[in-house]
Parts: C-alpha cells; sequence; structure tokens
C-alpha cells in the first residue's frame, strides 16, 4: 500500500487509518523512525522485543564483568598514553 501524506508546520505526519489497522498501531503506542540514506522506515516496537533485549543486555553487562574490570588489562592505559 502507499499514501501520500503532508508534513505540517510543526513536522508531523498522520498516519493514514487503513495503514494503523493494518500494522495494528493503536493511539499510544511507540513507534521508531530511522533514517536509511534518502529513506525513512517507521516500525512499530514490539515491547516483548524490546524487554527481551533489555534483560539480554543485563546479563552480558553481568558475566563479562570480570573481563571489564581484568587488572592485566590496564597494561593497555600505559601503551595508549
Amino acid at each position: 500500500m502507499m499514501k501520500t501524506i503532508k508534513v505540517s508546520d510543526k513536522g508531523q505526519i498522520a498516519i493514514p487509518q487503513q495503514l494503523r489497522e493494518n500494522l495494528g498501531i493503536d493511539e499510544g503506542d511507540e513507534l521508531t523512525i530511522i533514517q536509511l540514506n534518502k529513506k525513512l522506515i517507521i516500525e512499530k516496537n514490539q515491547k516483548e522485543i524490546r524487554n527481551n533485549f533489555n534483560d539480554i543486555l543485563k546479563h552480558n553487562e553481568n558475566s563479562l564483568k570480570e573481563i571489564w574490570n581484568n587488572e592485566g588489562d590496564e597494561i593497555w592505559n600505559e601503551y595508549l598514553k
């Protein structure tokens, strides 16, 4: 589906109703907008996926603390001076 829309003087756009219905976009939903070269991509955020990534990041940070806090790495700080 393709629709033409206008940008308001405040930079706002309205997503046509049929597109919102097709994509399951409801009032209050969060969307992500991405610039890819000269194109804009708008995606509906998936709360389940976002929460899973937070859990993964927390797990990775905890499991890698020993590596990050390794005294042996301090030699690089001296080398980079």
